[in-house]
């Protein structure tokens, strides 16, 4: 286990057995009324219901994670596994302060950011996503990621990973482009792959009745094992170092 993960394991968070009744009131009524003064009114029920299960599902989560992605590293605090739950507004066109869902991100190699590879969670009131790949790509590996989907082999490869989860219940992340990167040709069997500047696959519906006790962590690694070939050969072909 690599070091960051075993430490946060080792603090003892609970074992996950299903998310309570308390989180996904929390949800619904914070996308009803996102406001400080409701935030600070329901600041029990974020500890205890959004804050508290979801240290036990990262905690839980992780080392079963790695068994199908080993260089896979989790944290179960916020601003580890867990997103923090205050919008960034800067950058943001909503302006809300606060986001109505629980992100959490498993990621593969020594930074944690969205431009490496791995796999996330976003749970909504009445949905989740879960999902695998890489949503960022910056300059050095979108060039690697250009070339590998021309590369012959390695597109190839590619193309079967994606029409292999494209066959399941699982949808392939939009393209960021409208158009081909200049000097690139149009008639190239993969060009619709280029027009990528992120690749993601996920899954999402309602929540599982399967959340609601500890079945839900097989049901979660269920999908994130159809999903870890895409994770697999970003980390071989995109991924820095």
């Amino acid at each position: 286990m690599p070091a960051t993960s075993r430490e946060h394991a080792a603090k003892g968070a609970p074992a996950f057995a299903g998310l309570p009744e308390q989180t996904f009131r929390f949800l619904a009524g914070l996308a009803a009324h996102n406001d400080k003064a409701w935030f600070e009114a329901q600041r029990a029920d974020y500890e205890q219901g959004y804050v508290a299960p979801a240290k036990a599902l990262v905690a839980t989560l992780g080392p079963r994670l790695q068994a199908i992605a080993p260089a896979v590293r989790w944290e179960p605090r916020v601003n580890g596994s867990i997103f923090r739950i205050h919008r960034d507004v800067r950058f943001s066109q909503d302006k809300t302060p606060y986001k109505p869902h629980l992100d959490l991100w498993f990621w593969e190699g020594d930074r944690r950011g969205w431009d490496t590879p791995g796999f996330f969670f976003r749970l909504f009131a009445e949905r989740l996503i879960l999902g695998a790949g890489m949503h960022k790509l910056e300059k050095v590996p979108l060039e690697r990621f250009r070339a590998a989907v021309l590369e012959p082999r390695s597109g190839a490869a590619l193309e079967r990973v994606l029409a292999k989860i494209a066959a399941g219940p699982y949808r392939v992340g939009e393209p960021e482009r409208r158009s081909l990167p200049r000097g690139f040709d149009k008639t190239h069997p993969r060009a619709a792959l280029l027009l990528h500047e992120g690749l993601t696959a996920a899954w999402e519906g309602a929540v599982p009745r399967e959340a609601h006790s500890g079945a839900f962590v097989d049901w979660c690694l269920g999908h994130w094992r159809a999903l870890a070939p895409l994770s697999d050969w970003l980390r071989a072909h995109v991924a820095q170092g």
